[in-house]
């Protein structure tokens, strides 16, 4: 369910998109440095986001370098690190986790088990330091599980469970009752969005498969531009909520990535279906 937060590298500079790919680097290093290589695999951009979010929000410490690595053996690349990147890396971990235990629950994946299976020990030590957090995270994807299992077709109630998970990873600090409580709406408005953009592009191959999603009856008879039209009322929402934080490093590289890059998945996969039905219409 993740993959959407991404930067539209074509509208950065490149300053800015060094900076991006600094902070990526830094989140990559730092998970290899708390957990092993192993969880190199679970790196993702929107834990990029979190990073600059944060970083941006609190001012923390940084420290940066240049280096090469497996990824990039040919020249070396900056990388940037903080306390949130090493924040962000935890969560990241956790988050892996409990995806590869639902996708072992949901399709019986072996390969997801074993994933799960390397992954426990890296995600005990992040429970240890963060017991209420992972137990918050915890409860909701239960929460999550029984809206499926129960055939659940109201998208805003599993949209909203969603929401309240990715919600409790922004608030960083939960003692700072100024800007926590601000943070942690941005994130529950950040993941109904994903949520619900991801429930729109497996919707053709659930119904197809017979399996969950929210959104098959709401869909019924909707055009592509009516759910276009859900996604943007949802992404405003989210952007509405993030011009109220006092944001100023990396605030264009956040703006790029919620005004255009959370749209890129969605427009690939929509220039595809295009293409499918002309290539069908074209057929004799």
């Amino acid at each position: 369910m993740f993959g959407y937060v991404i930067a539209n590298p074509n509208s950065l500079s490149p300053e800015q998109l060094e900076r991006y790919k600094g902070a990526y680097c830094g989140l990559c290093r730092t998970l290899k440095a708390r957990h092993g290589s192993l969880a190199r695999l679970t790196l993702t951009y929107d834990m990029t986001f979190l990073v600059l979010l944060l970083e941006s929000m609190y001012e923390p410490e940084t420290e940066g370098g240049s280096e090469r690595c497996l990824v990039h053996p040919l020249r070396p690349h900056v990388y940037s690190r903080s306390a949130v990147t090493d924040y962000a890396a935890d969560m990241d971990l956790a988050l892996a986790y409990h995806n590869c235990l639902d996708d072992w629950r949901d399709e019986r994946r072996l390969l997801s088990r074993a994933e799960a299976a390397l992954l426990r020990a890296g995600y005990e030590r992040v429970s240890a330091a963060y017991p209420e957090k992972c137990a918050f995270i915890e409860d909701r994807l239960v929460d999550l599980a029984g809206l499926e299992a129960g055939g659940v077709r109201d998208p805003d109630a599993a949209a909203h469970c969603f929401g309240r998970l990715l919600g409790e990873l922004f608030v960083y600090r939960p003692e700072d009752a100024v800007w926590s409580p601000r943070l942690r709406r941005f994130g529950e408005e950040l993941g109904e969005f994903i949520y619900i953009m991801d429930a729109v592009l497996d919707l053709e191959s659930d119904r197809a498969h017979d399996r969950y999603n929210p959104l098959l009856d709401w869909a019924e008879g909707k055009t592509e531009e009516e759910m276009h039209s859900l996604l943007t009322i949802l992404i405003g929402e989210c952007a509405e909520v993030f011009e109220l934080l006092p944001l100023v490093r990396d605030a264009d590289i956040m703006r790029n990535i919620l005004y255009s890059g959370v749209w890129t998945r969605y427009n690939a996969e929509m220039s595809r279906r295009k293409a499918r039905k002309g290539e069908k219409a074209g057929e004799p």
